[in-house]
């Protein structure tokens, strides 16, 4: 049996990621302390433990950031696109990993430069189509946005795992007498449980966490989401810091409960493997 040796380098490198932690660990100490204090508590000393802890801060925070209306349009906007991403980036995916022709490399490489070029380039005109197009101010040109710009992205990351995935899968159910889209929803599409998930998480946390674009295509329509309304609620309160930070709080309390559900699906993702 092997032993390894605890020395000088290890110390030190549990020194680093012990202060790594901390440091990524603070601010969320921060945030949360100061939630549940009163003014008169932060004043005396900020960054202590309250003593004794209030919750009027996401009460009056609730109420006041009419935070409610702003949640059900954030969950709307963000459930909808997930669905279109995963159903159009999961198809369109198994094809280009699948097809061998020069029309489906082309394709890929369109959807590759999707990823690489910004969409704030394309802005000024994306924001006149929408316009054009009457759905400015809607659920629904929101999720027709987020689905076009995170497209590429879901197509890169479910294409590189149906690519290691045995093609005997789609074959078998085929040659019993089922069409390719039988044999992918029924046989494929289970296996991409792994990466699915992934493609869940990161895209969630994107269009959840968005804030220029609801503002530019949401703005004074009614339909403001969580960090539009966040933000228009901390420049109301800016001085009531623990207001403040409690409206922080419930504005993120979804996403982050999202996060600690799906997070272990994220390294099963990109590990693209059919393990678990």
């Amino acid at each position: 049996m092997s032993h390894v040796r605890y020395g000088r380098r290890t110390f030190l490198l549990e020194l680093v990621m012990i202060a790594a932690a901390v440091a990524f660990m603070f601010p969320v100490y921060a945030l949360i302390t100061l939630s549940l204090k009163d003014p008169g508590q932060i004043a005396e000393s900020p960054l202590s433990l309250p003593a004794p802890p209030t919750a009027r801060n996401f009460t009056a925070a609730w109420s006041s950031a009419a935070l409610g209306p702003s949640l059900v349009n954030s969950t709307v906007i963000t459930v909808a696109s997930l669905v279109a991403l995963v159903a159009l980036g999961s198809f369109a995916a198994y094809f280009l990993a699948r097809a061998r022709t020069r029309l489906g490399y082309g394709l890929y490489i369109l959807f590759l430069l999707g990823i690489v070029l910004p969409f704030q380039l394309g802005m000024i005109p994306l924001y006149q189509l929408v316009n054009n197009l009457g759905l400015l101010g809607t659920h629904a040109g929101m999720i027709v946005f987020y689905t076009g710009i995170q497209l590429p992205f879901t197509v890169f990351l479910y294409t590189g795992f149906i690519r290691a995935l045995p093609r005997e899968y789609a074959s078998a159910a085929q040659i019993d007498g089922a069409s390719h889209l039988v044999a992918f929803t029924r046989v494929v599409f289970p296996l991409l449980r792994p990466i699915t998930g992934t493609v869940l998480i990161l895209n969630a946390v994107f269009i959840w966490n968005d804030f220029f674009t609801p503002l530019l295509y949401l703005g004074g329509s009614g339909f403001e989401t969580v960090p539009v309304s966040i933000f228009a609620f901390v420049g109301q309160y800016v001085s009531d810091y623990g207001l403040v930070f409690a409206g922080l709080v419930l504005g993120a309390l979804p996403i982050v409960v999202v996060f600690l559900l799906l997070q272990r699906y994220v390294i099963k993702g990109f590990s693209s493997g059919l393990k678990g």
